[in-house]
């Protein structure tokens, strides 16, 4: 069998009524294209058909891959499985609900030619404001402490050359930082408006949980892409933050208690304190396991992997 030029992953949970278009529509555009495409479904470990559905996809189709996992193990660990199967010079993410649209794809891989990753912008998103208003935060937050100039760092619809994927470790919720993640590595990232279609089948799995995460992975990001190199410049800065806040607070307390000798004073002196004290040594705890995490990831436990389909040995 001829190899992929391009591999298309798709991780996908519980999209039932979409699965099957969306390989529809993809195997359109490379058909057009006249390029050999090999199509890799990650089932995080969905409850409805989606399951019976890849399988009679890749029963008729050598090139239609499928990973299923035993239990939801999250969008990173799918994506990152998926990377390690690909075959192409050329990898394209796309999420299985629709909302990214394939008639794109001639367009990624034309921007390909020149850049290393390509990152989609839905300009025009067709989300409820439950959506899009926390993505806007999130963006602007990520752009300040990343330096990225990405407007959205959230679109699932990506494309990487090969060799940038070998290079980028994902774990947690990392998948959504790949172009900051290769930037910090000198790899050329652009980004590229694509149109975005509003959701018609299946329920979203964003929430603000998820956003949440998002914003703690931040902080590994910003230590991993700037302080992985230097961490005492890192652990400085707050050192220095905390002992300053900490003679504020300690002169404040002390003034105050010259005019109330409560015990409560005392008691809120010794609490300020001791917070103050805490707080950097578990942040600095929070960050050395992150920095061994992502050193150590890819030795240590995978996924749990039920079944597969159509994949070689050698992935």
């Amino acid at each position: 069998m001829q190899n992929p030029i391009v591999s298309v992953v798709i991780p996908c949970y519980n999209e039932e009524g979409s699965i099957e278009k969306l390989y529809s529509l993809i195997r359109e555009q490379f058909n057009n294209l006249g390029i050999t495409t090999e199509i890799i479904f990650i089932d995080d470990g969905s409850t409805d058909t989606s399951r019976d559905i890849i399988r009679q996809l890749a029963a008729t189709d050598p090139l239609c891959k499928a990973v299923f996992f035993r239990k939801n193990s999250g969008k990173a660990a799918g994506l990152d499985t998926g990377f390690r199967i690909a075959r192409g010079h050329f990898i394209i993410t796309m999420d299985a609900d629709l909302q990214d649209d394939p008639t794109e794809i001639p367009r990624f891989l034309e921007a390909l030619k020149t850049a290393d990753v390509v990152s989609g912008w839905k300009e025009k998103r067709l989300d409820p404001i439950g959506k899009t208003f926390p993505s806007k935060i999130f963006n602007w937050t990520v752009r300040h402490f990343t330096n990225s100039k990405l407007h959205d760092m959230n679109c699932g619809f990506k494309g990487y050359r090969a060799e940038v994927l070998k290079e980028v470790v994902l774990y947690g919720e990392l998948h959504r930082y790949v172009p900051a993640l290769a930037a910090a590595r000198g790899f050329k990232v652009v980004e590229l408006s694509v149109t975005h279609h509003p959701r018609t089948t299946g329920v979203s799995k964003y929430g603000w949980e998820r956003f949440l995460r998002g914003f703690f992975d931040l902080v590994t990001v910003v230590f991993i892409t700037k302080y992985r190199n230097r961490p005492l410049h890192f652990f400085g800065n707050f050192a220095i933050s905390f002992f300053v806040i900490g003679l504020l607070f300690t002169f404040f307390w002390g003034s105050f208690s010259t005019l109330d000798k409560s015990v409560f004073t005392g008691i809120m002196l010794n609490i300020s304190i001791g917070t103050i004290l805490l707080a950097p040594i578990l942040l600095c705890l929070g960050i050395i396991a992150e920095q061994q995490l992502f050193y150590n990831y890819r030795k240590g436990q995978q996924p749990p992997i039920a079944e597969t389909i159509n994949i070689s040995e050698e992935a």
